[in-house]
């Protein structure tokens, strides 16, 4: 079938359409998250999994990377949108599967398997979302114009960080409700098939985005650009020594971000409806500062916004231990973690862009996430490993692995942070001073612009 030749200003129309089409996939990937994926720890615990297996299902959402090799080699051979469209298939049939495990525990059948079962089946999930990752990173850095990418991601993450907080916060209402009325795992197997129909719906909506002719690759070009030669040469790029950074850096997030709903679950007991609300807290003040930060990368580069974040991101494993204030955990971790971290993850994913070629995009990517996934797993087993090995009187075993994981975190930051530059020509960040006076005067302006693209969701949802 013949391609039909658009002009500039169609190519121009039919980019600005797939950035608003992807805004809306965003928003319903928001529901899948929201009744999905946030609620998978919980359902293994109300199952009565082991503390060291709902550690390992945890670690299990970062096996994606592995998959996102053999992803990155798709690119080029298929079209992207094809590509992503199958895995957005697999997806979704794998939150069904989920629902089927909870209605098997339901029937009391097959009970002392089901645990696994929900690992593997989540294994299944990440390993095809991992897959289709590398596709849609490409695809999406060929329609996004590099003069406003970091608005651009920024405001997507936007509306997406603000639907996620409205649903997360009603399901966890609901689930409240389905608990109080002891019908907690029928209430577990809606969620997970409002996820299904979720990531159902992707589909269509994907299936309507504009994909751009992919630039064919130099055959040196990709020969040479491989994992082996890539891990050779890591220290001798900045792109690998970020790369090497998140990978060591995963592990001390993995130690601690793993045990943070057992933490809030069992070990402060709260319900779901406060433990939503608690760990939903840090989107809900990341909406509020995503595009400030996106326009602060702008300008004066994504190193610097990187720089900046991990001066506090160390501190919030901490930060989890000081109180068990509900109203404290929702404002002290949510304020300075949320805000920190979803800054600093933005900011990667564009520093990824500037210091990659188009050609490598889907193969750089799948390398950054191969070494952050393969962090994050070491750190979620090794967490699982001293959770049931330390035993003290003194401190329970979860407040020591999150004091060492604070000064893991520290150590790490300290020796990679500065051995990484800034790649493209941006504004120089003059102090603190200067940061002091953007945030004041961009403040107002950057948090009303939010709240109109937060009142724009409806629009985004009517795209056809």
């Amino acid at each position: 079938m013949t391609e039909v030749k658009l002009s500039k200003e169609e190519i121009k129309e039919a980019k600005h359409h797939t950035r608003r089409l992807s805004i809306k996939e965003g928003i319903f990937w928001s529901a899948r998250n929201s009744f999905g994926d946030q609620y998978v720890s919980p359902f293994a615990i109300a199952m009565g999994t082991s503390n060291s297996l709902v550690a390992i299902l945890n670690s299990v959402l970062n096996i994606g990377p592995i998959s996102q090799l053999i992803g990155s080699n798709l690119v080029g051979k298929h079209k992207r949108k094809s590509i992503f469209v199958k895995t957005l298939i697999a997806e979704s049939l794998g939150w069904f599967l989920m629902a089927a495990i909870g209605i098997l525990y339901f029937k009391n059948m097959f009970t002392e398997f089901l645990p696994f079962l929900i690992i593997l089946d989540m294994g299944i999930i990440v390993f095809a979302g991992g897959l289709g990752h590398p596709a849609w990173f490409s695809w999406m850095g060929d329609v996004i114009d590099e003069k406003y990418r970091g608005r651009w991601w920024s405001k997507r993450s936007t509306i997406i960080s603000f639907a996620t907080i409205v649903l997360a916060i009603m399901s966890s209402a609901v689930l409240k409700y389905f608990k109080s009325t002891n019908y907690e795992i029928q209430g577990f197997i809606l969620f997970f098939m409002i996820a299904f129909i979720a990531r159902a719906s992707c589909i269509n909506i994907v299936k309507r985005q504009y994909e751009p002719k992919e630039k064919k690759k130099r055959k040196d070009e990709v020969k040479e650009y491989t994992l082996l030669n890539f891990v050779k040469e890591i220290k001798s790029s900045n792109f690998g020594k970020f790369v090497l950074f998140r990978g060591v850096f995963a592990i001390a997030i993995g130690l601690t971000s793993s045990l943070v709903s057992i933490y809030l679950l069992r070990t402060l007991g709260f319900d779901y409806l406060t433990y939503m609300v608690i760990t939903m807290s840090g989107t809900l003040f990341s909406v509020l500062t995503l595009n400030l930060w996106g326009k602060i990368a702008d300008k004066y580069g994504n190193y610097k916004v990187i720089a900046l974040t991990t001066l506090i991101i160390p501190l919030t494993p901490l930060l989890w231990i000081l109180s068990s204030s509900k109203i404290y955990l929702f404002l002290v971790p949510a304020i300075l973690g949320g805000t920190s971290w979803t800054a600093f993850s933005m900011a990667s994913g564009n520093f990824i862009y500037d210091n990659v070629s188009k050609e490598k995009r889907s193969k750089a990517i799948s390398y950054f996430n191969l070494f952050v996934g393969i962090g994050a797993v070491i750190g979620g087993l090794l967490a699982s490993y001293l959770i049931e090995a330390i035993h003290t009187t003194r401190i329970k075993p979860i407040y020591l692995i999150f004091i060492i994981g604070t000064i893991l975190r520290m150590l790490i930051i300290s020796l990679f942070i500065p051995s990484l530059n800034e790649v493209k020509k941006r504004s120089k960040l003059k102090g603190f001073k200067e940061l002091e006076n953007i945030l004041f005067k961009e403040a107002k302006p950057t948090i009303l612009e939010d709240l109109h693209e937060i009142t724009s969701i409806k629009n985004y949802l009517k795209e056809k």
